[in-house]
C-alpha cells in the first residue's frame, strides 16, 4: 500500500512497494468493528419479478418519485400489497411520521418484506420496554432503519444503544469525541465512529459501517494503520471513496496488495495507472486475478483489443467486477437499436460506463435522442457520454428549449449538433440558446421551459 500512498503524495513514478516508508502524525486512536453493506441487500438487486407492481406500490403508498421507486425496486420485490401494508401500518401505530417512514423504506427497502407481527412488532415493543420514548424510538430507527433487520434482542439492544449514544454525543459535543473515556468495547466503538465523524465522514457512512454484520476494522492497530494510509493518500473523508479505501486497505496486507499490483503490471499497466484506478474506485482491488482475466477475455469477445481493454480499465475500473453475463448483455440493446458491433466497441472505448447500464436505460435514452430528437446514431457514437446524463435533469430540459426554438423558426436549418446541446455545461448552454436573444420576453419564456423541465 505504501506505493499508492507515495503516488497520492507526489503523483510521480513509484518506487517498489516494499522499499517505501511513510510517517503520519497526529492521528487519534481508533478501534473495533464496522463493515460493508449487507450482502442480503445486494443479492436482491437483480430481481425482476413484480418490478412494475413494486414501483406502483411505492408511488401510491409512500408518494415516492418514480425514479426513486424504480431504484428501490431493484433492491426489493413485492408480490402483493398485504405484507408491505402491514409493515407500514405497524410503523404508523408506533408514531412514525410519513416523512420518517419514507426515509426508512428508502434506506432499508427490505423491511417491506419483513413479518410485521412476528419480526417487526417484537423489536419495537422490546425497545419501548427498555424505556425508549416515542420521539427517541422514531428518531433512531428512521436514522438507521437497518437496526430492525438485526436478529435477537441482545443484538438489537446493543446497536440501538450505540446509535443513541452517537447521536446524543454528536448533539451535545458537536464534532468532539474527547469527552468519552477509554474503556469498554462499546465505548471504543463509539469513539472510533466519532473520530471518523470529527474527520468529516458523513453520518450515513458511519452508521452503514456500524450496523453491518462484517468486521472490516475490528483490530485496533490494523485499523489505525489503515486509516493513516488512507489519510496519507489524500482521500476526502466526506466522500464514500474514503470509506471504500479504508475497507480495502484494511482488508489486505501490504504483501497482498503488492501482489495485486504485480498482476496489473504483468498485464501492461504501470503502477501509476493502478494508483489512478484506485483513486477512482478503491474497491477494484478486491477483484481476484481470476476475475480480472475473466473480464479481459469477456471484453475481448465483445470486440475490444487487449490494449483497448486496458484503456477501459483505466477509465472505468468498476467494470472489472461486472459479471460476464452483464457485460455480454450490455451489447444487446445497442445492436437491437441499430448500432453495429464496431460502433458498440467505439462507444465502450469512449464511455466504458455503458458496460454497466441496464438495457432499459440504454433503450430509453437512445430512443429519446434518435426517435424524438432525430439525431443520428452516429451522433451517439461520437458523444457516448450523453448515455450517462440524466434524462430528466439534463437531456429533456435542454431538448425542450431546442424544440421551442425550432417551432418558432429560430433554428431554421438543421438540428444543432448533439455536443453543442448536451455535452456543454449549463452556463454554456444557456448562453448559447437562452440568453443570446434581444427579445427579453423570449429569453424569459425559454428559461421557464428549461427550468420547468428539470426534475430535482
Amino acid at each position: 500500500m505504501y506505493s499508492l500512498i507515495f503516488h497520492g503524495r507526489r503523483l510521480t513514478q513509484l518506487q517498489k512497494w516494499r522499499h517505501l516508508s511513510v510517517s503520519v502524525q497526529n492521528v487519534t486512536a481508533f478501534s473495533n468493528s464496522f463493515s460493508s453493506i449487507s450482502a442480503a441487500d445486494v443479492s436482491l438487486r437483480d430481481g425482476l419479478k413484480g418490478n412494475n407492481f413494486t414501483v406502483s406500490y411505492l408511488i401510491d403508498s409512500l408518494g415516492l418519485a418514480k425514479k426513486l421507486s424504480e431504484s428501490i425496486s431493484r433492491k426489493v420485490t413485492l408480490v402483493d400489497k398485504d405484507n408491505p401494508d402491514s409493515v407500514l401500518s405497524m410503523l404508523r401505530s408506533y408514531g412514525f411520521t410519513v416523512t420518517q417512514i419514507s426515509s426508512i423504506i428508502t434506506g432499508y427497502p427490505l423491511l417491506l418484506t419483513a413479518d410485521a407481527e412476528k419480526s417487526l412488532a417484537p423489536k419495537l415493543r422490546f425497545l419501548q420496554t427498555r424505556g425508549a420514548s416515542s420521539f427517541e424510538l422514531t428518531e433512531i430507527v428512521s436514522t438507521v432503519p437497518e437496526i430492525l433487520g438485526k436478529k435477537g434482542e441482545k443484538t438489537v439492544s446493543r446497536y440501538y444503544d450505540l446509535i443513541k449514544e452517537i447521536i446524543e454525543a454528536d448533539k451535545s459535543c458537536g464534532n468532539s469525541c474527547h469527552s468519552l473515556a477509554e474503556g469498554s468495547k462499546q465505548e471504543n466503538k463509539i469513539r472510533n465512529v466519532l473520530v471518523l465523524r470529527e474527520m468529516g465522514v458523513p453520518q450515513k457512512y458511519l452508521f452503514s459501517l456500524l450496523i453491518s454484520d462484517g468486521q472490516p476494522v475490528c483490530g485496533k492497530e490494523i485499523f489505525e494503520e489503515s486509516l493513516k494510509q488512507v489519510v496519507e493518500m489524500g482521500f476526502d473523508p466526506t466522500t464514500s471513496k474514503f470509506v471504500q479505501a479504508l475497507k480495502t486497505v484494511y482488508r489486505f496486507s501490504d504483501k497482498s496488495i503488492e501482489e495485486k499490483i504485480n498482476v496489473y503490471e504483468r498485464l501492461g499497466l504501470a503502477v501509476g495507472d493502478v494508483w489512478a484506478m484506485f483513486k477512482k474506485c478503491p474497491s477494484f482491488l478486491n477483484n481476484s486475478e481470476k476475475k480480472i482475466c475473466q473480464t479481459i477475455e469477456t471484453l475481448k469477445k465483445s470486440g475490444l483489443l487487449e490494449d483497448e481493454v486496458l484503456s477501459v480499465f483505466k477509465k472505468f475500473p468498476q467494470c472489472i467486477g461486472a459479471s460476464e453475463q452483464k457485460i455480454a448483455n450490455s451489447i444487446e440493446p445497442f445492436i437491437g437499436l441499430g448500432f453495429t458491433r464496431d460502433e458498440f466497441v467505439m462507444i465502450a472505448k469512449r464511455f466504458p460506463q455503458c458496460l454497466t447500464l441496464s438495457a432499459e436505460t440504454v433503450k430509453k435514452k437512445i430512443e429519446f435522442l434518435v426517435k424524438k430528437m432525430n439525431w443520428p446514431l452516429k451522433a451517439v457514437v461520437s458523444n457516448p457520454a450523453v448515455l450517462g446524463y440524466s434524462l430528466e435533469k439534463r437531456t429533456i430540459p435542454r431538448c425542450n428549449v431546442i424544440k421551442a426554438l425550432m417551432s418558432k423558426g429560430l433554428i431554421v436549418r438543421k438540428l444543432p449538433p448533439m455536443s453543442s446541446v448536451l455535452v456543454c455545461t449549463d452556463e454554456a448552454f444557456l448562453d448559447r440558446y437562452v440568453r443570446n436573444h434581444d427579445d427579453k420576453e423570449l429569453g424569459t419564456e425559454l428559461m421557464a421551459i428549461f427550468t420547468r423541465g428539470r426534475v430535482s
